[in-house]
């Protein structure tokens, strides 16, 4: 399986931005042409950052294209929403049908899908409540977040000179578009000084989680990952990576993570619906752990056993598109 794993990560790269162009766009009730998917440049969101969204991966698996736990993913857009006061103006079960619609109109057996939540054009000024809640889901295919080397080798990090947004300034746990300016700044800085992705701490300087990702820590073979009080947000692929880590008999604990802890890890690793588990070789220009990462290499083989279908259990997290 394993063998099949390396196979299936060198397959898939980074892509030119016109390769992420489908046929389709679903917006408020109806599939629209990718070219013809366009918003008022009044649309409150671009002003004001008035959205919430998702990120979902269909993978290929042996009974056909499945969402990896999109009724997960739509429970959270829906919480999210609701931090915000907006109000969705279709029920769950309209937003995965329509998923559905879009997958198979584009043709993926495998993509990435991103519904999106805002307040379109109707009013000017940070009060948005006077704006109309839009809906819109696209999907693309999209290879490795952190690139085919990233996924092969591990990545290169630097903890950022941001910090992460705190719960009294921003809601870290709704997935707002407005905390991934934080995000891309850090994630800016990182690239600019030659670094794969940041790591990002707290307003008291604990790890909180990389600028689109949640991070573990290997030491002594336990596993450990910072709670959502640290600042994090409760991620999906976290939440699936635990429960392996359950299965699979790893110890595994909620715990704040020091920035030096970092650095004296045995192993590290990203975890993300877009990165999916992804190995952190160096951090700060300091080589983590001896170089053999077994226990992330062995949670990234179930977890790619698990979202292609391959893996028993949790049948439940699969929605198949057909």
């Amino acid at each position: 399986m394993l063998f099949i794993t390396l196979i299936y990560a060198a397959s898939r790269d980074y892509l030119s931005p016109m390769s992420l162009k489908a046929q389709h766009v679903w917006m408020d009730g109806k599939l629209v042409p990718w070219e013809s998917a366009n918003v008022h440049i009044q649309t409150h969101a671009l002003h004001y950052a008035s959205a919430v969204f998702e990120g979902i991966r269909v993978y290929k698996t042996p009974k056909g294209p499945a969402a990896f736990r999109l009724q997960d993913h739509f429970n959270r857009l829906y919480d999210s929403a609701k931090v915000y006061m907006m109000e969705i103006p279709y029920r769950r079960e309209e937003l995965v049908e329509a998923t559905k619609m879009l997958v198979q109109s584009n043709g993926f057996e495998e993509c990435y899908v991103r519904p999106l939540v805002y307040r379109g054009f109707g009013s000017m000024g940070v009060y948005g409540g006077n704006a109309p809640v839009k809906v819109a889901i696209s999907a693309w295919p999209w290879g490795t977040y952190l690139g085919t080397s990233g996924s092969n080798s591990g990545v290169r990090c630097m903890v950022s000179s941001w910090r992460r947004i705190s719960s009294d300034s921003l809601p870290p746990q709704a997935k707002g578009t407005a905390n991934y300016a934080n995000s891309g700044l850090a994630k800016l800085e990182a690239v600019k000084y030659g670094f794969d992705e940041a790591i990002m701490l707290n307003s008291l300087g604990l790890v909180t989680e990389g600028s689109g990702e949640n991070i573990f820590r290997v030491k002594n073979g336990a596993i450990a990952t910072p709670p959502s009080t640290a600042g994090v947000l409760r991620g999906i692929t976290r939440d699936t990576v635990i429960k392996i880590a359950e299965e699979t008999k790893l110890p595994i604990e909620r715990v704040n993570i020091s920035r030096e802890e970092l650095y004296t890890a045995d192993e590290l690793f990203f975890t993300g619906t877009a990165s999916e588990v992804v190995t952190i070789r160096q951090v700060d220009g300091r080589d983590i752990g001896s170089g053999d990462y077994p226990i992330s290499k062995r949670i990234r083989e179930e977890y790619l056993k698990l979202v292609h279908g391959m893996r028993n259990g949790h049948e439940d997290w699969m929605t198949y598109m057909g």
